[in-house]
């Protein structure tokens, strides 16, 4: 393909795919500014784990087409927390800031699955598409037509990636998944809160998006090796099986040495001193040494020389032998001073410290600014008149991956979506009028 040679390799041979089959999925220039663009995703995931994937995909220039049950959408676009209401335009509704939060740099279309003109809807879309993403439970895709048999059928190209509860097969395959339950029965909330207290979910829904992020590679593999083979594949992921994976260090002192994980708040099984520790002006600093260098060097900045010469903490492994008189000496150590007094004590030490924010402190932090994690535009479904969300966290030296597009009303871009596969305005109206967008 003529200026293959200008692009990065995986784009040149996404190119060469699309020219393969006979058109690119979208209309724009070939020397893109990101890495994705030219590949359409049509997405009928909900929740968290597929939309965290697909927003991944959106950001990095993906057409991610985000098809929606007409007249109530994502479950997530009603979960606004105590007075959000107030803060969204009557006719912007239903939206949530969770929503948003999760489908910036997509395009929504309703499509009641359920009717048949819909599917043939579906249908047209595939031949334009290289990636399906879903997380019904397992054969819910299939009753409804849109299943990989069906589709890939129609579009041997394509990557048709799956996220439910516990996979594709197995005893508890039919059952639907959630981030708490899989974070529960996957061990990590075994492991997670305070040795005297019971287990904790963590504040965020973790297990989900490292679900999608996991999803989000093996799209991208699955992507690059369909140049080599011309096909398309199913991808399986599940909630429990990242959950699994996820154990990593603990679940591999059970499997090797029949070790079971404990809680240990914000410590480390297996690094003392690594803790938070409460402050004279009650906020909490969070501290680490790493290895034994570390040790000393804080015990030299702390003014406590004679820890370095107690053979009860010698070494890493004497620490954790005796980590709770450790615990000890160190809550009394740093209860003596402000946490602003021991971060400036601390810096330049090269330890690992830091204050425990609260989420207004994090987003005031100076690297968040530094690295554009914030960033706004302006929407007038919020009644401020502008919507800020978090940047992406990975950069490129060749590619924008910046915010391009705020989230999408219900429904907003169908009459534009099935434009580009056909329908003029009077097929869009009378579908409208049957329920079917």
């Amino acid at each position: 393909m003529e200026g293959c040679g200008k692009l990065r390799p995986l784009q040149a041979q996404l190119f060469k795919y699309l020219d393969a089959r006979g058109e690119s999925t979208l209309a724009s220039s070939r020397q893109s500014s990101r890495p994705l663009e030219g590949v359409r995703v049509l997405d009928f995931s909900r929740i968290l784990a597929g939309p965290f994937c697909s927003q991944i995909l959106a950001d990095y220039g993906a057409d991610v087409i985000k098809v929606e049950q007409p007249g109530q959408g994502d479950e997530t676009r009603s979960w606004q927390g105590t007075g959000e209401d107030q803060d969204w335009a009557e006719d912007a509704k239903p939206i949530s800031f969770y929503f948003a939060a999760i489908n910036r740099n997509k395009r929504s279309v309703t499509l009641d699955l359920k009717k048949p003109k819909a599917l043939d809807v579906v249908y047209e879309l595939m031949k334009k598409s290289d990636v399906v993403l879903e997380n019904f439970v397992p054969g819910g895709a299939d009753r409804l037509g849109i299943g990989y048999e069906k589709l890939s059928a129609l579009n041997p190209g394509l990557i048709y990636a799956s996220i439910s509860g516990y996979g594709s097969a197995g005893p508890y395959s039919k059952r639907a998944g959630y981030d708490a339950i899989a974070a529960a029965e996957g061990g990590l909330m075994h492991i997670t809160g305070h040795p005297d207290g019971g287990p904790v979910r963590p504040g965020l829904g973790m297990t989900d998006m490292s679900t999608g992020l996991y999803t989000h590679g093996a799209i991208m593999a699955a992507l690059y090796a369909r140049d080599r083979t011309g096909k398309g594949q199913h991808i399986s992921s599940s909630l429990f099986e990242t959950q699994i994976s996820l154990l990593i260090n603990v679940g591999a002192n059970w499997l090797n040495r029949g070790i079971d994980g404990k809680r240990y708040g914000a410590a480390h099984p297996s690094i003392v001193p690594y803790n938070t520790w409460k402050c004279k002006d009650g906020s909490w600093l969070a501290l680490a040494a790493n290895n034994d260098r570390q040790y000393r060097t804080l015990c030299l900045k702390i003014g406590r020389d004679d820890l370095v010469v107690d053979e009860r903490f010698a070494t890493n492994a004497k620490r954790v032998e005796h980590r709770p008189l450790m615990d000890d000496i160190f809550n009394d150590v740093f209860s003596a001073k402000t946490s602003k007094e021991w971060l400036t004590l601390l810096d330049g030490s090269g330890l690992a410290h830091g204050p425990v924010n609260s989420i207004q402190q994090a987003f005031e932090h100076p690297q968040t600014r530094a690295r554009n994690m914030v960033q706004s535009v302006e929407w007038d479904a919020v009644r401020s008149g502008e919507w800020q969300g978090i940047g992406t966290p990975v950069k490129f030296s060749d590619a924008d991956t910046s915010l391009r597009s705020r989230p999408p009303k219900l429904g907003e871009h169908t009459d534009e979506v099935l434009g580009e596969v056909g329908y003029d305005k009077d097929q869009i109206e009378r579908l409208r009028n049957e329920g079917v967008v």
